[in-house]
């Protein structure tokens, strides 16, 4: 299951098993380069790197075929983004999340917190730490699209806490959502840094939790979510971004009724129709 691709609308997910012919997941760097009359040379860089997926399929299997098909072609998947479940992908958390680091001051953007006194801040390094001074207190990780990261029932994930937390004290917890975002079931490991579970029925998202167990000040940086397989420390985030069809190819294939169908992702922040 952790192998395979998994492309749809939230809550609505389809595994495809068959391997992909060609597989092309590269990130739009955007640099531009700006040559002065002396000869040096000065870039220019956006802080965000956009993702483009290119996926081609060779004599797939027809409902496989149908259902990509209906992706690109916008047929009973919703007006939203869709999800792609990289099977490449180590680490689920976005980039700078996995890293520790905030887009914004304060880091509210990738974390919340619950239960007592907590106050988000950044160590000399720009990792972002969280000052507890309760022992109660949780501190939730943010998907910036959806009510969390998405998942179809049945599927294994593993979560593991940021490095540096005290497994004597601290809980993991995975907390399943339905697609509405209505709080289904918790699946937690207490004296441990890291838990593993299955999404029960009816699950659409999952919210990865963190509780420390005790006062202090502990960094965010090295946690990972992935599918399936044991979690990695400080593995890169390749985050699960929401995704948006720019092109497919829809070609029959033989022997009938089997397909050859090619499909272009891109990173999108809403999808607009």
């Amino acid at each position: 299951m952790a192998r395979n691709l998994w492309i749809g609308a939230p809550g609505r997910l389809r595994e495809i098993q068959q391997a992909a012919k060609s597989w092309e997941r590269t990130a739009e760097l955007g640099v531009a380069e700006f040559k002065a009359l002396e000869g040096r040379v000065t870039t220019f860089a956006p802080t965000r790197t956009v993702r483009r997926v290119k996926l081609s399929f060779d004599a797939l299997e027809p409902e496989d075929a149908q259902h990509l098909v209906r992706l690109a072609r916008r047929v009973g998947t919703g007006r939203g983004p869709l999800v792609v479940l990289d099977p490449a992908s180590v680490n689920l958390l976005d980039p700078y999340q996995a890293a520790g680091q905030s887009d914004v001051p304060g880091g509210w953007d990738h974390w919340f917190t619950m239960n007592g006194a907590v106050t988000l801040a950044r160590d000399a390094d720009q990792i972002t730490t969280v000052d507890c001074q309760d022992a109660a207190v949780a501190v939730g990780w943010v998907h910036g699209t959806w009510p969390g990261w998405p998942v179809a029932p049945g599927m294994r994930v593993s979560w593991l806490l940021p490095a540096g937390w005290d497994p004597a004290t601290a809980v993991a917890q995975l907390d399943w959502k339905a697609a509405d975002g209505a709080y289904l079931s918790t699946t937690q490991a207490t004296a441990t840094t890291g838990v593993t579970g299955t999404a029960p029925a009816g699950a659409a998202f999952v919210t990865p939790v963190g509780r420390p167990g005790a006062v202090g000040l502990f960094g965010l940086a090295g946690a990972c979510l992935t599918l399936g397989d044991a979690p990695v420390a400080h593995a890169l985030g390749d985050g699960c971004p929401a995704m948006s069809v720019t092109a497919y190819t829809d070609v029959p294939a033989t022997p009938l009724p089997y397909r050859n169908v090619s499909i272009d992702l891109v990173e999108v922040r809403g999808a607009a129709f």
